[in-house]
């Protein structure tokens, strides 16, 4: 670790803001054709469970669906901290795992799948039009965590990952491509959000 490195990880240290339980982080299937990218993925892990967050979400937007069972393979041989769920486009089984991957499920088709679960369960008889609140869409998302910090390297624009969860999270966008992504700017992200106050929506 680098004397700056050092010098935010004491920031964070000597800080009495929280630091996030769960965070999120949004790359690109092309950010995984790099070198090292991987093995960023695998250091990314390292740095969240060892700055306190409980959970990790991370999403693989793709362009191509064809790509998905070869990074699906690459993800389940990563080293991590703590146990893996990896889910794909036609996934519907809940990630409840610390460390959970989405591969090209977006926001929009998982809660599509939500809602069209509820109207199965409500012709089925087992729920009432009425009793569908905020906790009935939750219960049928595939990643039910709401992120407290999602970061989105190398552009300010988010895919529609997460747009029911992330509602009220702090959003921290880095120039910075995932190949360049080190724990400085990991660090920077957590110190970012330590300075701010949040509303949830007030």
């Amino acid at each position: 670790m680098g004397l700056y490195d050092r010098y935010l990880a004491s920031r964070l240290r000597m800080s009495d803001a929280d630091l996030p339980e769960t965070v999120a982080l949004v790359i690109t299937e092309r950010d995984l054709l790099t070198d090292g990218a991987y093995t960023t993925l695998e250091r990314f892990f390292d740095w969240a469970v060892q700055y306190e967050a409980d959970t990790v979400v991370v999403y693989v937007s793709v362009l191509d669906e064809d790509v998905v069972p070869t990074i699906r393979r690459e993800l389940a041989d990563l080293r991590a901290p703590k146990q893996i769920a990896i889910r794909g486009p036609d996934d519907e089984t809940v990630a409840d795992a610390p460390i959970q991957i989405s591969i090209g499920l977006g926001g929009q088709s998982e809660f599509a799948t939500a809602v069209q679960k509820l109207a199965e369960d409500v012709e089925a008889g087992t729920l009432a039009p009425e009793d569908i609140d905020e906790a009935a869409v939750e219960d049928h998302l595939v990643f039910p965590t709401d992120p407290d910090l999602v970061i989105k390297t190398g552009a300010e624009r988010l895919s529609d990952f997460m747009i029911w969860q992330s509602v009220y999270s702090e959003l921290y966008f880095t120039d910075v491509n995932w190949q360049n992504f080190r724990r400085r700017d990991y660090l920077r992200a957590l110190r970012d959000y330590q300075e701010r106050q949040r509303r949830f929506g007030r």
